[in-house]
């Protein structure tokens, strides 16, 4: 890894996170279930939605579904690259900033796999509810138990592409690949686990 070349795969995962997201938003299917998104997200943290804020929604959808799809897949593509890498820079020791932006942008191919498997459930099952989270292998559970929004939270792509990044860490500074991807994984639960708490205490129905 002395010659990082990570520019292209930074490029192409990008284009792929964004483009299938900003087709979805441009259709109608996509702009409803993004305003079904937006009416679950409000209702789980305790603000139920009336008829205008819900009209207001349905014309937020169709005037900037393509840029928030845009946004989204930028913030989950580039963004979160160089903030991963930003970190385990900082957080460690042995190799160049190149090198560790390499590691998280070949990690974040998993991601744009995601955003590509999103849009297209998205589009099939009109609803941009994410079929990928362990949630969704638990559908006899009561959807506003602190539970099932725990687990709904724990995205299967997201738990893979920590596995994905701890393995290049691993390598990269020589560290026990078992302990760094526990590292990662406990992270990731932990934040999941927060949200879970945070909707339960707002009191959220839905």
């Amino acid at each position: 890894m002395s010659e990082p070349r990570w520019g292209l795969v930074l490029l192409v995962t990008t284009l792929t996170s964004v483009v299938p997201g900003a087709v979805l938003m441009a259709s109608a299917v996509g702009q409803q279930a993004l305003v079904d998104q937006w009416e679950r997200t409000a209702t789980a943290f305790g603000r139920p939605v009336d008829d205008a804020t819900y009209a207001r929604m349905e014309k937020l959808s169709q005037s900037a579904g393509v840029v928030y799809a845009v946004a989204t897949g930028v913030m989950s593509g580039p963004v979160l690259t160089l903030v991963v890498a930003a970190s385990l820079f900082l957080a460690f020791r042995g190799a160049t900033f190149g090198q560790v932006l390499t590691i998280a942008a070949y990690a974040g191919v998993i991601l744009a796999l995601r955003q590509v498997a999103a849009a297209v459930i998205g589009y099939v099952r009109e609803s941009t509810a994410t079929a990928t989270s362990l949630g969704s292998l638990f559908s006899t559970l009561d959807e506003t138990s602190p539970v099932a929004r725990f687990l709904g939270a724990l995205d299967v792509f997201i738990l893979w592409w920590a596995v994905v990044l701890a393995i290049g860490v691993s390598e990269m500074y020589r560290r026990p690949a078992r302990n760094v991807a526990v590292a990662f994984v406990g992270v990731y639960a932990a934040l999941a686990l927060l949200l879970a708490l945070v909707m339960a205490v707002t009191g959220g129905s839905a």
